[in-house]
């Protein structure tokens, strides 16, 4: 495969287009989630993450998996979680069986906040996934993505 083959050429084409897809979605709901609620995609999407961790074998996860799934470093993450422990909206605490691990809830007011949140959030994707529909360069991953079970 050289640099000027097609298949090359359309692959990349993808990747942009999938690039600036993400790109819109993201400052859609950004701006959303900011001006309603304070909060930014990423201590959304922290408060998200935490607020499915159940009491039962593996249901808190370590800073790692916190950083992996909101796709951050662990030492963004790190410092993600602070802001929002001094906002009063995650506490951290110990781990009883292993002295080294720190795990980290949504304290009441943090799911107050997500759950006043999801609504915009997701209303905000809506309306980003139906502008993207329009444009026939993005059209063909917002069916992909209709396709998953994104809400209509």
């Amino acid at each position: 495969m050289t640099a000027t083959d097609p298949a090359l050429t359309a692959l990349s084409q993808g990747w942009c287009a999938l690039s600036l897809l993400h790109g819109r979605i993201e400052s859609h709901i950004e701006r959303a989630l900011e001006s309603r609620h304070g909060l930014s995609v990423r201590e959304y999407s922290l408060l998200d993450v935490l607020s499915r961790q159940h009491d039962g074998p593996g249901g808190h996860l370590q800073m790692k998996q916190v950083a992996d799934a909101v796709v951050l470093s662990q030492s963004a993450t790190t410092r993600l979680v602070t802001r929002l422990e001094d906002r009063g909206l995650l506490t951290r605490y110990l781990c009883a069986t292993d002295r080294r691990g720190i795990y980290t809830d949504v304290t009441d007011a943090g799911q107050k906040l997500l759950d006043e949140a999801r609504p915009t959030n997701d209303a905000a994707l809506r309306e980003a996934l139906d502008e993207a529909a329009k444009n026939p360069e993005l059209a063909p991953f917002v069916h992909v993505l209709e396709g998953l079970g994104v809400p209509a």
